[in-house]
């Protein structure tokens, strides 16, 4: 199988309290979805929509996101996500993604994975680790 443009990946959550701005940011901001959760979310899509198709030892890892987060989602309202593979070249791939709550439209943008083989990976990051002694 091959990842072609046209795919698309959807991911149904209910927003639970660790999922709001006030958890991650602070008492005296709301408890509603946070941006850096509908973006970890939308990411989260895209990445399991390409998944089944990546053979043994592959991943992918997130490069870019351009996101406006449009509605406030309170907790225990469902969120939806969606990934629409837009775009492959060569390793790169580019999704429309987009999100909604059950009365908004509640973000929407563009995000770029890069498909990467674990094991090359993994041998950058112990070099990295032991440029600075923590091999």
């Amino acid at each position: 199988m091959t990842i072609e443009p046209g795919l698309v990946g959807e991911l149904t959550i209910t927003v639970q309290e660790s999922d709001t701005a006030r958890t991650s940011g602070g008492e005296s901001l709301p408890p509603v979805l946070s941006t850096p959760r509908l973006i970890s979310y939308m990411e989260r899509t895209a990445h399991e929509a390409i998944l089944p198709f990546l053979p043994a030892g592959q991943t992918s890892v997130g490069a870019l996101v351009n996101i406006r987060h449009l509605a406030a989602t309170p907790v225990g309202m469902e969120a939806r996500f969606r990934a629409e593979l837009l775009e492959v070249d060569n390793r790169r791939l580019r999704f429309k993604v987009e999100a909604w709550d059950q009365v908004d439209k509640i973000g929407e943008g563009e995000h770029e994975r890069f498909i990467i083989d674990n094991s090359r990976f993994n041998e950058r990051l112990d070099k990295k680790r032991a440029l600075i002694g923590k091999a």
